[in-house]
């Protein structure tokens, strides 16, 4: 199917393609962290945030080829060799399929989000590369077009091209991956009023070994239980019901495993719905934790409060309270 998807993009795209692009030489791109599986919806539910994001400067080259020239805020943990960088890689794929190989890219990227954080930070910097190749050849097709080539730069991160970072990623807002074969996503209303409290604790969990110690096989009790809820949260979106969401963020599959690798994961919880959370969840494989909140002050309560228990017990933590962000990436001016 996925070769079905590059084909049909080569055929529709190639055209619109001439020089000088988009009349562009250069174009900056932000694009937002994302926090994946929202409890209950493992690999097929994902939302974006405002804050925190990657930016990504892209310049036309006279050279074929992709180079990457500068990389900050990552301590230097990530390659610049284009054949090991999920943005430079993500983007290749993206040429091939348009037919335009010989276009020649250069890419600074600057991490402005912490990288194992749970917060879909390859994605974001993927995402923000893709759409920053985009805008310079003037591809005005929909950006949801660009997405498996961002489930590439997933596959390379993290070992399975899963689309609930990447998705919200480039398409903004509340999303719902139905089916990966075919690739099925779609976008979820959601409550405008509703915010979101993060707390990255500063704790190593990578996204690999997170994954490797979920069951293969669960019990159909259990497997009913999780259907039900995913049922509900979207019933929840879509009727602005902040309570049946609240209720439907329960997970008895995967949560109960993760849950062993965040310090204190119980008491954060604890805290959280104590003090006005709708709910309280592991973003992505973690360790970042997340609540739903119905506005922004109770956010800010919980994220500190939160914060001066990880202080407690030795542990640094990062904190970013946003609403959803319905935008996706963007351009900076």
């Amino acid at each position: 199917m996925e070769n079905e998807i590059l084909m049909s993009e080569k055929k529709e795209a190639s055209p619109e393609f001439s020089l000088p692009f988009g009349g562009r030489e250069s174009v900056r791109v932000f694009a937002p962290a994302t926090v994946a599986n929202v409890v209950c919806g493992f690999d097929v539910l994902g939302f974006a945030v405002e804050a925190p994001g990657d930016e990504v400067i892209m310049r036309l080259t006279d050279k074929p080829g992709i180079t990457i020239s500068k990389i900050t805020g990552d301590d230097g943990r990530l390659p610049l060799n284009p054949e090991k960088n999920t943005v430079s890689v993500s983007v290749q794929h993206y040429l091939n399929s348009i037919g335009r190989p010989d276009i020649g890219f250069d890419i600074e990227l600057h991490k402005k989000m912490p990288i194992g954080s749970g917060l879909g930070s390859s994605s974001a910097s993927t995402v923000a590369g893709l759409f920053a190749a985009k805008t310079l050849l003037g591809d005005e097709s929909d950006a949801a077009k660009l997405l498996p080539f961002a489930m590439k730069g997933e596959e390379m991160a993290c070992g399975h091209g899963h689309a609930d970072n990447v998705a919200p990623a480039l398409m903004g807002g509340f999303v719902l991956i139905r089916s990966y074969e075919p690739l099925d996503v779609i976008r979820l209303p959601h409550p405008k009023e509703l915010y979101c409290a993060i707390v990255f604790p500063d704790v190593d969990v990578p996204t690999r070994e997170a994954r490797q110690i979920i069951r293969n096989k669960v019990l159909l009790k259990d497997a009913v239980t999780q259907w039900g809820n995913i049922a509900g949260l979207v019933s929840g979106l879509y009727t602005n019901d902040i309570d049946l969401m609240g209720r439907s963020m329960q997970d008895v599959l995967i949560e109960p495993v993760r849950a062993m690798l965040i310090p204190d994961f119980y008491k954060l919880r604890e805290i959280a719905m104590e003090n006005g959370a709708v709910s309280f969840g592991i973003s992505g494989s973690g360790p970042s934790v997340f609540s739903f909140t119905r506005d922004e002050q109770t956010a800010h309560t919980i994220t500190r409060k939160i914060q001066q228990h990880l202080d407690k017990i030795k542990i640094d933590s990062q904190a970013f309270v946003s609403p959803i962000n319905d935008a996706g990436p963007r351009v900076l001016e």
